[in-house]
């Protein structure tokens, strides 16, 4: 009879859940670079055919491709070519939280338990953080310009910061930037024009106080994170 520690795990059941997660990243990516992004004509064209319905099935298009290694940057300029500024933004806005929800979850309920699997006592301390501080950090992240779109939504949902405090930092977090890449499409016929030089330096301002507050967070983490002190040895 063979004995047991009584703390192993079941075999396979998170790494199959992982694998899943990598393989329709992986298929997501192939099938972006299989078939690329149409061209602006193109894609105004259809906008045209479309009537009211442009904006419902951009953002439908913008949230399934924002599951992709697609250029979501993109698309948000291309959406104020498209559409103009008040009805890109809402299209675009609702899109990508549509997107970073679909993301999330996918992690969430494939690659989570793998994470928190590997990831020990400090993953347990940066969790506990991310919990506290969940809708500040989400905020945080997402004023970064810089930082993917895509890939935040998936790492997210491998964190233990709760949804709700997710969807409420990223619905709060892109707003800015959103109308900064909108504004950029819809008035990018007139590159000198007020709108434009606004856009570029609120992305700007936003790149550096996001890296700013990141790197606070960053800091206040690894001191989450770091293991506890040993006590002095007593006389």
């Amino acid at each position: 009879m063979a004995g047991g520690s009584g703390t192993s795990r079941p075999p396979g059941v998170p790494w199959r859940r992982a694998l899943v997660l990598v393989l329709l990243l992986a298929g997501g990516a192939a099938l972006v670079a299989a078939a690329g992004v149409p061209p602006v004509e193109e894609i105004r064209s259809w906008a045209r055919q479309a009537g009211w319905a442009g904006p419902v099935l951009f953002a439908a298009l913008y949230a399934g491709l924002s599951l992709t290694p697609a250029p979501v940057v993109v698309l948000s300029i291309g959406a104020g070519v498209l559409f103009g500024l008040p009805v890109a933004a809402g299209s675009v806005l609702v899109g990508a939280l549509g997107g970073a929800a679909i993301g999330f979850g996918l992690a969430r309920g494939l690659g989570r338990a793998t994470v928190r699997q590997l990831g020990g006592d400090r993953l347990a301390r940066l969790d506990g953080l991310l919990r506290r501080r969940g809708v500040l950090a989400v905020i945080a992240v997402r004023l970064v310009p810089l930082l993917p779109f895509t890939t935040l939504n998936y790492a997210c949902g491998l964190t233990a910061v709760r949804a709700r405090d997710y969807l409420l930092g990223t619905a709060l977090g892109i707003v800015p930037g959103t109308l900064a890449y909108v504004t950029i499409g819809a008035f990018g016929a007139t590159p000198g024009s007020a709108p434009v030089l606004l856009a570029l330096g609120g992305l700007a301002v936003l790149a550096v106080t996001g890296i700013v507050t990141a790197r606070r967070r960053h800091q206040l983490g690894r001191d989450v994170t770091a293991p506890p002190a040993e006590p002095a040895p007593g006389r």
